[in-house]
């Protein structure tokens, strides 16, 4: 009898760990959340002199390091609900006013178009073989139960992926780019938007148990 297939064994994630993904095929991942410039407000010397920046850090890398754009409809639902309280306590009949009239506009505003947020990510990827390091086991073949490492090969693929991103945190620091490591609750998090788009537009997020808060 063919084994029924769930929504999960369709993902390339197999684990989230300390703030690392551990894919199905073994290699590892960890995710920058990156800011944005405003490059148009910038003069032509600085366009340049960003580009070039970047330009140099690109061909620094000596590993494939993916670059994530994702728009996502912004949730202002918790922002008129405040106007709403404002609304209610103000004693002010004119403040009063202009408070409704304010929270009207807003509320016609994304009726008529999305209002839209973006966030930018970098992935950096790590496979254990790839190092040619001693230990690290095949790739697991199709109905292989899935891939535990063991403590001490766990820490050494995390120490060797966590030297990549502190290289690429700086160099996107060199470009004027800020950036954070996702860690674990943060990491559920953003798949979960990825893969349940309407119910974290307005804000619903799983509880993440604690085993994984770490």
């Amino acid at each position: 009898m063919a084994k029924a297939l769930t929504t999960q064994s369709f993902l390339e994630v197999e684990q989230i760990k300390e703030g690392v993904v551990i894919l199905k095929d073994r290699s590892l991942r960890a995710i920058l959340m990156v800011s944005s410039i405003n490059f148009a407000l910038k003069s032509q010397e600085e366009q340049e002199a960003t580009l070039y920046q970047f330009q140099d850090f690109l061909n620094s890398l000596d590993f494939s390091l993916q670059v994530i754009a994702q728009s996502r409809k912004l949730n202002i639902a918790g922002y008129i609900e405040k106007l709403k309280q404002l609304e209610a306590k103000q004693t002010n009949e004119l403040l009063k006013i202009q408070t409704t009239e304010y929270r009207n506009f807003v509320t016609q505003l994304i009726s008529e178009q999305a209002i839209m947020s973006k966030q930018f990510f970098a992935v950096i990827p790590f496979t254990p073989v790839e190092l040619g390091l001693k230990g690290a086991p095949p790739a697991p073949k199709q109905g292989e139960e899935k891939v535990i490492y063991t403590i001490e090969q766990f820490k050494r693929y995390k120490f060797q992926l966590f030297q990549r991103v502190e290289f690429v945190s700086l160099g996107l620091r060199r470009c004027g780019l800020d950036s954070a490591l996702l860690d674990s609750p943060q990491l559920i998090e953003l798949f979960w938007s990825v893969y349940h788009p309407a119910e974290s537009e307005v804000g619903y997020y799983p509880e993440v148990p604690p085993e994984l808060s770490r």
